[in-house]
């Protein structure tokens, strides 16, 4: 490896990640970054198996911990989604030094947990937006990751972010949903909330915003965009609204200004929405 490369690492803070999902990323990168000016670097954690999970808690805490806390380390990637972070995020944030803080740390759906307890802890350079795994999906959406990961800028950002000077977030809905209340939830006051959610029926959306926005907490943000409800599973009898008329409902009800769509998903077109004002 290039000792003047800039190494990102990644880590698993959820679930299990496999070594040909790895090799293909490393493949992607020698095709793109052949000089071996920007590496990625797995952590050996990331392998480990432990019923759901990239090993057990412990384990993926300590990882996150080891590659966050590494001065040869640039910036944090997150290999992957699924679920766990949530299991980790609270213990692991107190054991990040000055090193870590100065990170640039991506990823989304699950990674939103960690996300969100490092952004109430101060952390300033955490954007939801493409994960390692997804280097192999898209090459525009890969490259654009990579652009913010080494340099904090990006032309793959999330449009509405270069017109509003509006704190920003972005969350899976069904990840902040569940963190509102716990130690984990930032303070969101005067936010732009970007939402999106992949593989839950209408009525679940429903009721999660229901949730969400009956929160005080939520209820002080600026307002709510809403990225891309995909694979919207079918239900008996169909709920009649559509995932936006959902939003809308609940953003009335509760007083919340409904800002408009965001261009995030779990898809290959999400992109980059950097925490705060970017």
């Amino acid at each position: 490896m290039n000792s003047n490369s800039f190494k990102i690492g990644v880590v698993c803070a959820s679930s299990r990640f496999s070594k040909e999902r790895a090799d293909a990323v490393e493949a992607w990168m020698a095709q793109h970054h052949p000089d071996r000016d920007v590496a990625v670097v797995f952590h050996p954690a990331c392998f480990l198996k432990h019923g759901h999970f990239a090993g057990d808690d412990r384990a993926r805490a300590d990882a996150f911990v080891e590659f966050a806390n590494d001065p040869r380390i640039d910036a944090i990637w997150f290999a992957r989604g699924g679920y766990g972070s949530c299991r980790i995020a609270e213990p692991v944030i107190p054991r990040l030094n000055a090193v870590a803080r100065k990170k640039r740390y991506m990823g989304y759906s699950d990674a939103g947990s960690l996300l969100a307890g490092m952004y109430k802890a101060g952390f300033e350079h955490l954007a939801h937006g493409p994960m390692a795994s997804d280097a192999v999906r898209r090459d525009e959406a890969a490259r654009g990751a990579l652009a913010w990961l080494t340099t904090g800028r990006t032309d793959w950002i999330e449009p509405s972010l270069a017109i509003d000077p509006r704190p920003a977030v972005a969350f899976n809905l069904t990840i902040l949903d569940q963190l509102v209340g716990t130690a984990l939830e930032p303070d969101l006051s005067g936010h732009v909330l970007m939402l999106e959610e992949v593989s839950e029926a209408a009525y679940r959306i429903d009721r999660m915003m229901f949730h969400l926005t009956g929160q005080e907490s939520i209820r002080r943000v600026a307002g709510i965009r809403l990225g891309r409800v995909s694979d919207v599973t079918p239900n008996d009898p169909d709920f009649g609204q559509t995932p936006e008329e959902i939003v809308r409902y609940w953003c009335l009800r509760s007083g919340i200004e409904f800002l408009g769509p965001a261009d995030i998903g779990h898809d290959d077109a999400n992109k980059v929405a950097p925490f705060g004002r970017g």
